[in-house]
């Protein structure tokens, strides 16, 4: 079984390399690829992931957002046939135990997508407002698209070939993690969440989404939605 890593990256130059060495250290018995699809960056991210062994990097030449550098590091997995996908963000965030635990479960068949959540038990050291904010983003997932699930924002995902083979989607910002499990449920795959534990650092919590980020998704995910309804 062929396991391809994705990590969408943009200014992590400080960060990406510990990333890559602790989750190949934690899969060192899965056969693997770490994909770092560098969007854009303007400090040494692209120099300090190539520093690593095993590790392809894709460079988009502007910054694109998270959510079309995930586009770019899926096609890269569907066109070289990999049977599995993870993925992860660069920020250290996802503990490598815990990307091997969505990808065991996938690797499991207990579902075509396992979403890491980090609500089903409260992660230590989420912020009040970062909770607040996603289980919002739950409930106008919910309300937009009729999908139930605890941690609709996670970025860390795994899933199988028959997902890597049907998945699309269009937003290239944070709204595609919505629209990725909607697309998920539109193509009847099977969904399932696990719990995981998510590192909040200084580092990780400036680098994350802002309110204006959520409302931006919020906008997003509505527009998709009408589009939708236009085109039947």
């Amino acid at each position: 079984m062929r396991v391809c890593i994705i990590i969408p990256v943009y200014n992590e130059g400080s960060v990406i390399l510990k990333t890559i060495k602790s989750i190949q250290n934690e899969l060192q018995q899965i056969e693997h690829l770490i994909v770092v699809v560098d969007d854009g960056s303007a400090d040494n991210t692209d120099t300090q992931a190539r520093k690593a062994k095993g590790v392809i990097v894709i460079n988009h030449l502007m910054n694109m957002g998270a959510g079309a550098a995930t586009r770019t590091g899926l096609r890269y997995a569907k066109n070289n046939s990999f049977d599995f996908v993870v993925t992860a963000d660069a920020d250290g965030q996802h503990l490598p135990m815990d990307i091997k635990k969505v990808l065991k479960s996938c690797m499991n068949k207990d579902a075509d997508m396992v979403i890491g959540s980090r609500l089903i038990n409260i992660a230590k050291g989420m912020p009040w407002y970062r909770r607040l904010g996603n289980k919002g983003l739950n409930y106008v997932t919910a309300l937009i698209f009729g999908i139930n699930v605890t941690d609709s924002q996670s970025g860390l995902k795994a899933i199988n070939k028959k997902a890597i083979n049907l998945l699309t989607f269009d937003s290239n910002r944070f709204a595609f993690s919505s629209e990725m499990i909607w697309r998920a449920k539109r193509c009847n795959l099977r969904i399932s969440e696990v719990p995981i534990q998510a590192v909040y650092t200084q580092y990780s919590l400036t680098k994350g989404q802002s309110n204006w980020g959520a409302i931006d998704i919020i906008r997003q995910l509505i527009k998709r939605r009408l589009i939708r309804l236009i085109n039947g």
